[in-house]
Parts: structure tokens; sequence; C-alpha cells
């Protein structure tokens, strides 16, 4: 009994899922999901990383019921995925949501709620809110042909939200958009976990991923490499030390540590430890240095994603390695499977 009553205080649960595809020649099978397992807790923001083609966007079809899969078990708060009770709970927003453009936004959300047979005392005062909630206020009656991509998010956002689901799952919602939509998404999707709301959504940029996320997944080749709080994903132990001085000679500084570069007039030095960092400080000061900063260098989400990346990463990318990292952490591409 208690095991079924923790179960229960899952929002979404994953278990062993599997799924295989068969290729148009020589009915080959491609296994894309592995054995999947997370859990999603409720009332939190989860994060599910991957690069292209790992398997998030399969995963969330099997979730919604959009794809069957293979093996496995999905619970929505302890019911069954494919239930009627389970699906009532679920909001969804696609990676690139289309709507009908001859419809106003008002309509939209009209048309939305008549799908999930809501009463219609209560419909008109709904959209009213969730027009002001997503920042929409004065375009409620705007054609969406000529909304932007931005607006178009936001109003996919108000109608996954109609009939004021427990749990959203957003597919790459920050694609496309320009860092003021991203900062303007992210204040939204925060002030829905404070509404008591659970949050499940897949993105590249792992940038944002940050900011908002309580626990993140990763996964690679159909499978769960890493879960867990950020908090405890992040490593609290230190990396390196880096010393930032200005005012010095680069031979004085080359005396005390050779290993520095040199940007903007100010001098950076790494140091694998603490152990020395008195005696550089010091050195510094004593040949008429200024100590700018000291700075304990710590690991990121974006390490911790790029570590495990590594070894599944061809040997030469268009761009270079950095290249290939610029275009990760900004979103480019989409997960195809």
């Amino acid at each position: 009994m208690q095991e079924q009553s923790q179960q229960t205080m899952k929002a979404l649960e994953i278990k062993d899922l599997k799924k295989t595809f068969r290729s148009n020649f020589l009915f080959k099978k491609y296994r894309i999901l592995k054995g999947i397992q997370l859990s999603v807790e409720k009332g939190e923001i989860y994060g599910f990383l991957g690069p292209n083609g790992a398997g998030k966007t399969t995963t969330i079809k099997c979730i919604l019921g959009l794809l069957f899969p293979d093996q496995g078990e999905i619970l929505i708060d302890g019911q069954p995925a494919h239930s009627v009770t389970a699906r009532r709970r679920i909001g969804f927003l696609p990676e690139n949501p289309y709507f009908y453009d001859y419809l106003s936004a008002r309509e939209l959300l009209f048309f939305s709620a008549s799908l999930f047979n809501l009463p219609a005392a209560i419909v008109r005062d709904r959209v009213a809110a969730l027009i002001h909630q997503v920042g929409l206020s004065g375009y409620e009656d705007l054609k969406l042909r000529k909304f932007s991509k931005g607006m178009i998010q936001r109003l996919g956002l108000a109608q996954a939200l109609i009939h004021d689901p427990d749990l959203l799952i957003l597919d790459e919602p920050f694609s496309g958009l320009d860092p003021i939509g991203r900062k303007d998404l992210r204040t939204l999707i925060l002030s829905l976990r404070e509404q008591g709301k659970t949050i499940f959504f897949s993105s590249h940029i792992l940038q944002d991923v940050e900011m908002m996320v309580d626990r993140v997944g990763i996964i690679l080749n159909g499978a769960i490499r890493r879960e867990g709080k950020l908090s405890e994903l992040i490593s609290r132990s230190i990396q390196y030390y880096e010393i930032v001085c200005a005012n010095i000679a680069e031979k004085e500084l080359a005396k005390i540590q050779p290993n520095f570069v040199c940007r903007d007039d100010q001098f950076f030095i790494t140091l694998a430890s603490d152990a020395d960092i008195n005696l550089v400080v010091e050195s510094i000061i004593h040949n008429g240095g200024r100590i700018a900063a000291v700075n304990p260098v710590k690991m990121t989400l974006e390490d911790i994603f790029f570590n495990e990346m590594q070894p599944h990463r061809p040997a030469t990318t268009a761009g270079g390695a950095d290249g290939a990292r610029t275009s990760r952490s900004e979103g480019a591409g989409r997960d195809n499977q």
C-alpha cells in the first residue's frame, strides 16, 4: 500500500519504455527507445535534454498516445496514460504549433474549449483570463495569420491550458524565439509552476533549462544517461580557480605564473587547486599588480551535457567543435525521432 501511495505522488512515471520502427526498405528494425525510465514529481519543472535523434519526441508522442510503445508502462498521476482520466490531465504544446490562420486568438480558444466539453458559463471568463496571462491582451481579435512566432507560442500555451490540466508537456517551446520571447516564455512557465502545475519540456537551449528546471533527464541513443535534481547533477566540486588581475607587466606575471591569458587589459590565471592562490595573489600585489577577482569555476549543466555527448559526437563537424557546441546550445535543429 505504501508503494502504491508513493506511485500516485508522481505526476509522470515512465517504466522500461521501448519503441522500434521499421525502415521502408528491407524491413530493417531501428530501436529508437531502449528502456526509458524516468519520473516527474508533482509541481516541478522537468527538463528533458538530448541531441537530435536521441528519442525525445518519440518519448513525448508515446506519453500523448500518438505512438504506441512496443513495451513499457506510462503513468499519469498513477493512472495509465492511455486512459481518459489521465489524458484529461495533460496539456500539450508541440514545437511548431499550427492553427487555422483565419481564426482570431479568442475564436481559437473558444474552439479549443469546445473540444473538452467545458461548460459555457466558465469558458468566457477562462478565455479572457488566459489571454491576459500569456500577454496577448489587445490582440484577442487579431487574425492568427498576422501573429509572430512568439505570439503563436503564447497562444499555443493558452490552448494547452484551456482545460486547466495538471501536467503540461512542451516540445521545444523555445525553438525559433528571439531572446525577448524566450525570457517572456520562461517567466510564463515559472508562473505556472507557482500555480501548482507540473511542466515537462524538451529543449536544446541549455541556458534556459538551467535557469528554470528543478530536475533534468539526459537522453542519448534512446536511453536515459543522467537524471536527477539539477543541484545534484551540477557538481559542487570546483573544477579550477581563476584569478583576474591587471596593472602588471607580462614579463613579471610570467615569472609568477606562466599559465595565463590576456583579454581587455586584464590577465586571467588558471590554477588547478587552491593551494597556490595566496602565494600567487601576494606575488602579484608585491609587483604592483591589482587583483580584480578570484573565482572558483564550477561545472554547469552545459558541461554535464557535453561530457555525456562526447563519446557519441562525430570526430569532425562543420564549423569545428566550437561551432557544433554553439549550434546545439542555441537550439539549432530538432529531434526528428
